[in-house]
């Protein structure tokens, strides 16, 4: 398999418009099932999150802000819009948790789910720090975005990036995505956008970084985010090497027993 050049998606959500094309293109290329039209009391939403029909979840966060001096009693309200998706970490635990080999990582870098050998078992649901994977009811297997796997090797880009009017939804290799997500962080600063930060970015993260990392307006908390998420898996070698001394002293223990019993 040749490797190519790591991909990836920056999501800038200050231009998101909450059109929800992405979730259309993710579920008409993918033959995901629908979701349903029923809003969930969570402004335009109706998907509530990431899960194994919805691959693609748009975020509609409604706030009050204050407007004018703060002798002022009045507010405003500013929409908070954001496309969420799994987020491809480099240190993905999903993929360090699946006993069958079902998960695994693609030559664009991405993680992807083998439907025919994926066993139900459920342990790369609980891995994941950021709740994205989930099994399908009534099929009991895992599924999550692919990055539109299949279009990549026809040298295509994924459904949701070519969907999305405003180019929220930015795809390309992750390395010129993180150099241009520092410039359109600089200018959001620059024009006094205090809050404006990145999130998913930091290659020294919990995760050795993301690959689908995002431009944000507000705390990642907001965002339904974790704020400083963690790969589950990421001390497990130091938790067996510690059960391995564990288990030696063990054994040392009841061999002495033994020999001083015999004296």
């Amino acid at each position: 398999m040749t490797v190519a050049a790591r991909k990836g998606f920056f999501t800038d959500t200050s231009v998101c418009i909450g059109c929800k094309a992405c979730e259309v293109a993710c579920k008409e290329w993918n033959l995901i099932p629908q979701d349903g039209m029923d809003l969930l009391g969570m402004s335009y939403d109706n998907t509530g999150g990431l899960g194994a029909n919805t691959w693609r979840h748009v975020a509609f966060i409604e706030q009050s802000i204050p407007v004018g001096p703060p002798a002022d009693a009045g507010s405003d309200m500013r929409w908070l819009m954001a496309s969420d998706v799994c987020k491809h970490c480099t240190d993905a635990a999903c993929l360090d948790v699946c006993p069958t080999g079902s998960l695994f990582r693609t030559e664009f870098g991405s993680v992807v789910v083998q439907q025919d050998i994926c066993n139900g078992c459920g342990y790369c649901v609980s891995a994941c720090p950021y709740g994205v994977i989930d099994r399908r009811e009534g099929d009991g297997r895992a599924w999550k975005c692919t990055l539109c796997y299949d279009r990549l090797k026809g040298d295509l880009q994924p459904a949701c990036a070519t969907a999305c009017p405003t180019q929220s939804i930015q795809f390309g290799d992750l390395d010129e995505l993180r150099e241009r997500a520092a410039g359109r962080l600089d200018q959001l600063l620059g024009s006094g956008v205090a809050e404006a930060r990145l999130y998913g970015h930091d290659e020294q993260d919990g995760v050795g970084g993301d690959g689908a990392f995002f431009l944000l307006l507000d705390e990642p908390e907001v965002y339904g985010l974790p704020p400083d998420p963690v790969a589950t898996t990421r001390d497990l070698p130091d938790m067996w090497r510690r059960a391995g001394l564990a288990g030696l002293a063990m054994a040392a223990a009841t061999v002495a027993a033994f020999a001083g019993g015999r004296r």
